[in-house]
């Protein structure tokens, strides 16, 4: 299973030639974790842009994180949140990504790279 991190869908949002050619050739349909759609709203500066981010996941299937994931994720944010730069979101997109044996396509590799077991992975050349 493939998940999404925020940069790539605001890549494949803004038309980026490498981006949409990546997620064209994909053969099966990647997941976005809820906040990572909760992220691209967060992002919008109007209702059209909302409307917009909203239109964009709207085919994808959206996965939560589960009670476990969620406690994996506070493990992860209480220990590396102050030694690593650990944000909160990002503890829980990885720990969503961790509990479905996902890989998790972001550019944002120093965002992530101190989580033990979660698997990383650039998806297009920028």
């Amino acid at each position: 299973m493939i998940l999404l991190d925020t940069d790539v869908l605001i890549d494949i949002q803004r038309g980026r030639p490498q981006a949409l050619a990546w997620f064209s050739g994909l053969t099966e349909l990647p997941a976005v974790p809820g906040f990572v759609a909760m992220e691209l709203i967060q992002g919008a500066q109007n209702a059209q842009q909302v409307r917009d981010a909203l239109k964009l996941v709207s085919p994808l299937p959206i996965v939560w994180p589960t009670e476990a994931d969620c406690a994996r994720a506070l493990s992860d944010f209480a220990a590396l949140h102050l030694t690593q730069g650990l944000g909160l979101l990002d503890s829980l997109i990885a720990a969503c990504a961790l509990g479905r044996s996902a890989t998790l396509c972001t550019f944002n590799s120093k965002h992530y790279r101190a989580v033990a077991g979660l698997v990383i992975q650039e998806p297009y050349k920028k």
